[in-house]
Formats: structure tokens, C-alpha cells, sequence
């Protein structure tokens, strides 16, 4: 309810401070005596359109909070931390308007746009006029008048529409991602083909270039060892010529024949450490041409997908999950169409419960404002809560249905929307009798 407003610099008021108290029902005085001014400044509390002819003669602005106390429950605490705001059972509506036109906004001191201050007054007070088009005569509010007299509590079915039209924009994503990655099937595929019959290793590059290096030193190297095994020949056959001369000299050239035995023994093993070497060269039977083949191949892959050449066994194992996701979406999608059905199969249920509620709710309704008509001088006049269901294209968070407060003011006429029906007083009166 409205607790307290406080008016500062407008129109006539210099300031003034007013405090409700429970049971407060009607503001009453004299023409001229400001009944006007205090609505037109609780409106601008309210997010009302702001006219700078309210701002006071001579000041340079005006300035209006309202002071409200909430249940915990009001609807106004979700549509506040919907945008962030922190709430509390007391709420603060400030406007400040400038001689200049311009105005700000603030709730509980913390700047908003006038389009969140205007709706959250329009979730705390209605100001009906006889020729007022909002509140009443606004069939868009009809449902939650009609909600809020049967009691019905409107944020489960907005939670089970919540859920659906979240499965449906899922759905909608996975088709979409689907289809995209159809599109990108075929790449995916030569890619995993080509890399796998490639095969890279996270290290291969280093050793393919140092292989090479080694290669292209190669034909220097075997020609240096040639060179070498060459001398170890001639070498090893002087010193054959060397010791059957001195085989022929006899026992005192023992000590040279053990001499050259030494030698002999040693080139030899220079023989076997040449002949190694040169095995190692030709390891593999891998060749120049082989291994700048398999260097041009691993970088030309790893271009393609714009990586370094060591990324590449990772980069296969990603296409290759990729491709897998691919052939597992179709499983995948028919879970998130169940959960579209399933969802949309509790919404429907939920919201034809709540529609029947409202029938019954508006038959009663009906029948008290019946009651009330009478001693407003109504008593020919009919008033008709009106629920009928909608196409699916029209279905909301609020249901599957719409309600219409329909009347007819005439003996014999049919009920119609009472924003066309009722005259200005008549409206008045009906506003009256809900």
C-alpha cells in the first residue's frame, strides 16, 4: 500500500509530506483546493508523462517520492531483480523534472529509465478517470483482475511456459548448430581422412629436420669416410708387407712382430667404427627426397588448418569428436524434441486447470458485481466475465485463454466489451461495483 508521499516544488505546493494510514479511503475538498495536484504529482511518482508547467513558478525543479510497503510476494520484487535491482518490503518511487522538461528517475535511490518506473506504477496503483483507457477499460488487465479476485497464483504456468519456450529455443539452436555442421560434413570428413592417413606425431617435425640436416651432410661424410676406409686398407696391407719381413728375421724381431700385432688389432677396429658410421647413414633406407616429401606434407596440413605442425594429432582428435557429434546429433535432437512435447504437454495441462478455475471463479464474480449493480442504478445493465480459449498463436505465460469484462447496459442487448459499451458514468459505476 501506499504509505507516505512527499511533494517538493509543484505547482502551487512549496513542500509537503503526507502519510497513509490502513483504512484510508477517500481524499475529499473543495474545488480548487489541490485534489488535482496531488494526483498529477503521485503520477509523476508513478512514471506518468511529465509536463514542466507542473514544476513550481521560480524554482528549478520539482521533486516527488512515494513511499510503498510490499508484501514479499508482489509482483513488483521479480520485475525489479529482473533488472538487477535489489528489493525489500519497503520501495521508494523518486522523480525528479527539471523547469527545462527533462526528468529522472530513481527506485530506492538507484537510477532507472521512466519506462521501468512506469512499470513498476503500474504494478502498485491504478488511477481511473471517467475517460481514463488504462486500468480497467484496458482488456489487457482484465486476466489479472480476474486472477487476483480467484486467488489463482500465476507464477507456476509462467514458470512451465518458461520451460517451454526454453525448449523450443533450444531445439531451435540445435537445429541450427545441426545444420551447420551438415554443411561443414564433407570438410570435416576429407580432413579426418587426410590427417589420419597422415598420421602426425607431436614431435616429428624436430626429427624429420634433423634427419635431414644428417642426409643433406650425407654424400661429404660417406666421402670422408671412404677416404678413411681407403687408408685403413692401404695402411692394413703395409703392415702385412711389414710383418712377413719381419717374420723372415727371426726370433729377435719378436718384439716388432707383437708391435705390429697391436696395431694391426687396432686398425681394425677403426674398420668397424667406419663401417658403422657409414651403416648409420643409410639408416632406414630413408633418403633427402623421402624425408623433404613427409616435411612439406606435415606443413602444408598444418596451413590448412592454420596450426603449428606439432598441434596436428590434436587438432585430428578434435575433427574426429567434431565428426562424431555429427553422427550422434540425430540421438540428441529427438531428446530435446521429447523435452519440447513433454514441456509443452505440462504447460497445456496446467493452463487448462487454470482456465477452468477462472470460469468458475468468473461465474461468482459475475454474480456478486450482479448484486452490486442495483444500487448504483444499474439494475438493467448485465455484467459478463468472459473466458474463451485462443489459437495457440495467442497463448502467453499467462494461459491459454482470455478474459474480457463484457456489459450491456440495455434490456434485450448483448453483452459487449465494456471499453465500448459503458458511458462515462457508467463505467464509473461498474468500476465501482468490481
Amino acid at each position: 500500500m501506499l504509505t507516505a508521499l512527499n511533494i517538493s516544488q509543484v505547482v502551487l505546493i512549496d513542500r509537503l509530506g503526507i502519510e497513509f494510514q490502513p483504512g484510508f479511503c477517500a481524499l475529499t475538498g473543495e474545488t480548487g483546493a489541490g485534489k488535482s495536484i496531488l494526483l498529477d504529482s503521485l503520477g509523476l511518482a508513478l512514471g506518468a508523462r511529465a509536463d514542466a508547467g507542473l514544476v513550481r513558478k521560480g524554482a528549478d525543479q520539482a521533486s516527488v517520492s512515494a513511499t510503498f510497503s510490499l508484501d514479499k510476494k508482489h509482483a513488483v520484487h521479480a520485475l525489479l531483480k529482473g533488472q538487477g535491482l535489489e528489493t525489500d518490503t519497503t520501495l521508494i518511487l523518486r522523480r525528479v523534472l527539471s523547469a527545462d522538461g527533462r526528468s529522472r528517475a530513481f527506485i530506492n535511490d538507484q537510477p532507472v529509465s521512466i519506462a521501468l518506473l512506469r512499470q513498476t506504477g503500474d504494478l502498485l496503483i491504478e488511477i481511473h478517470g471517467q475517460f481514463d483507457t488504462q486500468g480497467l477499460l484496458d482488456p489487457d488487465t482484465h486476466r489479472a483482475l480476474l486472477d487476483d479476485y480467484a486467488g489463482i497464483d500465476g507464477a507456476a504456468l509462467e514458470k512451465l511456459w518458461d520451460a517451454w519456450r526454453g525448449a523450443e529455443r533450444s531445439l531451435a539452436i540445435a537445429r541450427a548448430d545441426m545444420d551447420k555442421a551438415r554443411r561443414e560434413e564433407n570438410y570435416l570428413r576429407q580432413s579426418v581422412e587426410d590427417l589420419s592417413d597422415l598420421a602426425p606425431e607431436t614431435d616429428e617435425e624436430d626429427t624429420l629436420v634433423n634427419l635431414r640436416d644428417r642426409l643433406q651432410r650425407r654424400t661429404q661424410i660417406m666421402d670422408n669416410l671412404g677416404t678413411a676406409d681407403r687408408a685403413c686398407a692401404d695402411a692394413e696391407s703395409a703392415l702385412n708387407v711389414a710383418y712377413r719381413a719381419l717374420e723372415r728375421v727371426g726370433d729377435s724381431a719378436a718384439e716388432g712382430l707383437a708391435a705390429l700385432d697391436r696395431t694391426t688389432a687396432e686398425l681394425r677396429e677403426s674398420f668397424a667404427a667406419i663401417h658403422s658410421l657409414t651403416a648409420d647413414m643409410e639408416e632406414g633406407g630413408q633418403d633427402l627426397e623421402s624425408v623433404d616429401d613427409r616435411l612439406h606434407a606435415l606443413r602444408a596440413q598444418a596451413r590448412k588448418h592454420n596450426c603449428l605442425v606439432a598441434d596436428l594429432p590434436g587438432i585430428l582428435d578434435k575433427l574426429t569428436a567434431q565428426l562424431a557429434l555429427i553422427d550422434g546429433q540425430g540421438a540428441a535432437l529427438d531428446d530435446l524434441i521429447k523435452a519440447v512435447e513433454d514441456t509443452r504437454r505440462a504447460f497445456v495441462k496446467a493452463a487448462t486447470d487454470t482456465a477452468k478455475v477462472r470460469r468458475k471463479a468468473a461465474e461468482k464474480l459475475d454474480s456478486l458485481v450482479a448484486k452490486e449493480l442495483p444500487p448504483l442504478k444499474l439494475d438493467k445493465a448485465r455484467f459478463v466475465t468472459a473466458v474463451d480459449d485462443v489459437p495457440e498463436d495467442q497463448w502467453g505465460p499467462g494461459g491459454i485463454d482470455r478474459v474480457r469484462f463484457l456489459v450491456a447496459t440495455n434490456p434485450g442487448s448483448e453483452p459487449g466489451p465494456l471499453n465500448k459499451i459503458a458511458s462515462g458514468g457508467e463505467m464509473a459505476r461498474f468500476m465501482l461495483a468490481l
